[in-house]
């Protein structure tokens, strides 16, 4: 089993990466994080009919083609999806590589609403995606800080490392599901 994971934030020392980091360590499989900070600004004109794609678009589209699931952990900006995500989302958007491929969605914020409206918007473009976005696998984290140990770049809470084992194995179990004949 394949797991592709992308973080929305590219701080070297982000309290999101330290959460998907800590969510990778509870997968039984291989994991992948895309690099998404390389990819060029969305343009049409760039993936057009007759063009071809800048490398780095294309590395992520195979990434994510083959992968049997994807994490995606991302941080909130201004009650929204950090533009560096959505510009990689955005790249998938016509490509097909998100059709029906299980994806958990988690957000962490220093605020009390874990990136409520982040983790909302990203599900619902993940949805208009054609992804199967596994609810009982998505979460929003509040109050991250001090849930993150500075030494080891992880989570230290054991509830909040509780949470991410359940996250991780409902989204094993779908994409199990959906490799499954």
């Amino acid at each position: 089993m394949k797991l592709l994971a992308l973080s929305g934030s590219l701080r070297a020392r982000s309290s999101n990466s330290a959460v998907l980091r800590s969510a990778l360590d509870f997968f039984d499989g291989a994991t992948t994080t895309a690099d998404i900070g390389a990819l060029p600004h969305f343009n049409p004109d760039l993936d057009g009919e007759d063009a071809v794609p800048p490398a780095p678009v294309v590395a992520l589209r195979a990434a994510v083609g083959a992968a049997d699931a994807v994490l995606i952990v991302s941080p909130e900006y201004a009650h929204g999806v950090p533009g560096v995500l959505k510009n990689a989302l955005d790249w998938l958007v016509s490509s097909g590589e998100c059709v029906h491929k299980p994806i958990a969605v988690i957000t962490a914020s220093p605020f009390p609403t874990g990136g409520d409206h982040a983790n909302a918007q990203l599900r619902e473009t993940l949805r208009m995606m054609t992804g199967t976005v596994v609810t009982a696998a998505c979460r929003e984290i509040p109050a991250v800080g001090p849930l993150i140990d500075t030494a080891t770049d992880r989570v230290k809470d054991e509830a909040t490392l509780a949470d991410l084992r359940t996250a991780i194995s409902h989204l094993t179990a779908a994409a199990t599901a959906a490799t499954t004949p």
